[in-house]
């Protein structure tokens, strides 16, 4: 951990930390309606812009911190004890290391994901989003969400809007030690938004997204123009959100995703997430938006397609991509155990 770093979490955490005590915590994965692509500081991962999301509602991951009573870290994931040479358990234990800060409080973390594993979604939003809050609870620690969003930036910077359901907005913050950079839940509900989840390719993507956006604002001669427009974007689509303008909303989140895409293939060399059959994907909604289908597509960094939608439209996109799986973000089931929703 950098020293601004740990300046952060010394900031804002007891010198001390007490024992922990068991405890569990959860958190829904979400998709960006405006993305984050780009860092103004890699060291404390601030974005160069803000953005927005909305959770998956079940769709998520449940951590448990313990004690650990034979003195050694230990990770589990899915019931399955990891080795601790293995990439996951490596970066919890890590991000564990940021609370402890040198102390020996040797710990057990496990980790369940509902994240379906064909899904082909990144379950890091929910995971360290789930884990910040396990381990303020381990430890007892009275932290505000905006503290917690803070925190969770650094194990993943969409974890920061992961700590709610529904509608939430990442403030890309102006001070240079990062203190502003966190996100907030929108309080607009919206019960008739749906998503669609349409699987291209769930195996691993050719480059990571930290070093394909390391790439893309290196050497991306569209990418100028991008943080400005995107920061618009992210302001539009919560307008559009306050206002339920379902069309504004859909045709900005669209366009900024494409937008998003488009810097990356201008990069030298070329970084292409999207593959031919995403494409397909589009070509078939826009036909079909042509038609009166009121719904649009967003793609983060990796080349399945999400749809957004409203309920009356259910039945047309099950017809036009009958193997997507439908999410309901404010549904009934929209809830974790404990977990806060607008």
């Amino acid at each position: 951990m950098t020293d601004r770093a740990r300046a952060i979490f010394d900031a804002v955490l007891p010198a001390r930390l007490p024992d922990p005590v068991s405890f569990s915590a959860a958190a829904p994965s979400n998709i960006a309606l405006s993305k984050y692509w780009g860092k103004r500081d890699a060291g404390l991962n601030l974005p160069l812009n803000s953005s927005l999301s909305i959770s998956l509602a079940e769709w998520g991951t449940t951590t448990r911190v313990e004690p650990a009573r034979d003195g050694t870290d230990a990770v589990w994931l899915n019931g399955a004890r990891l080795a601790p040479e293995t990439g996951f358990a490596r970066k919890v234990v890590a991000f564990a290391d940021r609370f402890r800060r040198g102390q020996t409080l040797p710990l057990h973390v496990r980790t369940e994901n509902t994240i379906p594993t064909a899904a082909g979604l990144a379950s890091s939003a929910s995971g360290f989003a789930a884990l910040t809050r396990a381990l303020a609870g381990s430890f007892g620690l009275d932290l505000a969400d905006d503290t917690l969003s803070m925190l969770a930036r650094f194990g993943s910077g969409s974890a920061t809007r992961s700590l709610w359901h529904g509608f939430a907005r990442w403030e890309r913050g102006t001070r240079e030690d990062g203190t502003d950079s966190f996100a907030r839940p929108l309080p607009e509900v919206w019960p008739e938004f749906r998503i669609a989840i349409v699987r291209v390719d769930t195996g691993p993507k050719s480059q990571s997204s930290r070093d394909g956006m390391g790439h893309t604002v290196a050497t991306s001669p569209l990418f100028a123009g991008w943080p400005a427009q995107a920061e618009a974007d992210c302001a539009a689509i919560e307008a559009a959100i306050e206002a339920r303008d379902f069309i504004r909303l859909g045709e900005v989140t669209e366009a900024n995703a494409l937008g998003m895409h488009a810097t990356m293939i201008a990069a030298r060399p070329a970084l292409a997430y999207l593959k031919p059959e995403s494409w397909q994907v589009l070509d078939r909604l826009w036909a079909a938006r042509r038609d009166g289908l009121e719904a649009y597509a967003t793609m983060d960094a990796g080349a399945n397609v999400k749809l957004v939608f409203l309920e009356g439209s259910t039945s047309r996109i099950a017809e036009l991509f009958p193997d997507a799986a439908i999410v309901e973000p404010f549904g009934a089931a929209a809830k974790f155990p404990g977990q806060p929703r607008p």
